[in-house]
């Protein structure tokens, strides 16, 4: 009788606390299908979007009856089901969506994702770094970029320090774009600072549109605004924006419903756009997937990393996620 393989996994068959709902287990390794890879996880990415699905935030609703969490990860592909080339087999991946509707993520030491989903991970790039890329770095790359070339544009970045911000930041200055972000401390600025911002402005105190224009030298010098909290900044927004400039948010809350200034907005031609990678096209995360693979190559990416957790501790690391003090990204460590 063949001995059954097994993993370390940290799960919950509930929503709530962190610590309350989330436990560690062994259970089998999964053999990977049709099309699909099994990859040994060395490290899982913690998002908002995964600690917002266990404490059932805003109502969400659980889909599985026990779900390992995490959408993103890195790790080695360590077998191939059918129609998948062999030669993946050992190769350095980094995983995006991994649990995106199904009940097994990446907080374990294995996973099954379909093949497309782990993307090869260059060799300058660690574990650790390649955890943070799925759902930051790929929401960043669509907010700057959805709307087109950004090459000679001013964009505005509001929370730069934040896990999108600062990639945001980044992918303005790779397409060749001047960078303004906002923070809110001294130490969220040198962060700001380090990822490329050109102009930084603590918005706890300093006046946020008076600042703007000084830096652009015009009334309204923003092409583009990569926005955090859009029912909050709005009202800068309509302040800067140019004609025919775009707005894109990327996070809200419930019951976020702000009163737009219709005609100044539609006088000047300005695009509100809302995105989620979840559900952004599938042009678009190729696109990105696409420039993160030659920004890593070329050393042009740097990962703000807070702290890393063991497996054991993932609930912890959740918990860091909530606190709103955690600036950069929590990564649990695995294998």
């Amino acid at each position: 009788m063949t001995e059954q393989k097994l993993m370390r996994a940290a799960y919950y068959e509930k929503q709530g606390a962190a610590k309350e709902v989330i436990h560690y287990q062994e259970m089998s390794i999964p053999e990977p299908g049709a099309g699909e890879v099994r990859v040994k996880i060395y490290a899982s990415g913690v998002n908002p979007s995964d600690t917002k699905s266990r404490s059932g935030w805003g109502g969400i609703e659980q889909k599985f009856e026990r779900i390992i969490p995490h959408q993103d990860g890195a790790g080695v592909i360590e077998s191939v089901g059918e129609n998948v080339d062999k030669s993946r087999i050992g190769e350095r991946v980094w995983i995006y969506e991994a649990q995106l509707g199904r009940a097994f993520g990446t907080g374990a030491e294995y996973i099954v994702i379909e093949s497309e989903k782990a993307i090869k991970l260059p060799d300058n790039t660690s574990f650790v770094e390649g955890a943070c890329l799925g759902v930051p770095a790929m929401t960043a790359h669509r907010a700057v970029f959805a709307d087109g070339d950004v090459k000679g544009q001013t964009i505005l970045v509001t929370g730069g320090a934040g896990a999108v911000g600062n990639y945001a930041i980044q992918w303005a200055k790779w397409g060749g774009a001047i960078a303004i972000a906002t923070v809110s401390s001294p130490e969220k600025a040198k962060i700001a600072e380090a990822a490329g911002a050109d102009g930084i402005i603590n918005y706890k105190n300093e006046d946020v549109v008076k600042r703007i224009q000084e830096i652009t030298g015009r009334k309204r010098g923003i092409n583009r605004i990569v926005d955090v909290d859009f029912t909050q900044n709005l009202s800068v927004a309509d302040a800067v924006l140019r004609t025919n400039g775009v707005v894109a948010m990327y996070s809200a809350n419930p019951g976020d419903a702000p009163a737009l200034p219709m005609l100044s907005l539609m006088l000047r031609n300005i695009t509100i756009r809302s995105i989620l990678v979840y559900t952004m096209p599938q042009s678009a995360k190729e696109a990105a997937i696409k420039d993160i693979t030659a920004a890593l190559e070329a050393g042009a990416l740097r990962h703000n990393i807070a702290q890393t957790f063991p497996l054991t501790q993932l609930a912890a690391a959740h918990e860091a996620q909530d606190s709103g003090k955690m600036i950069g990204k929590a990564i649990v460590e695995i294998s």
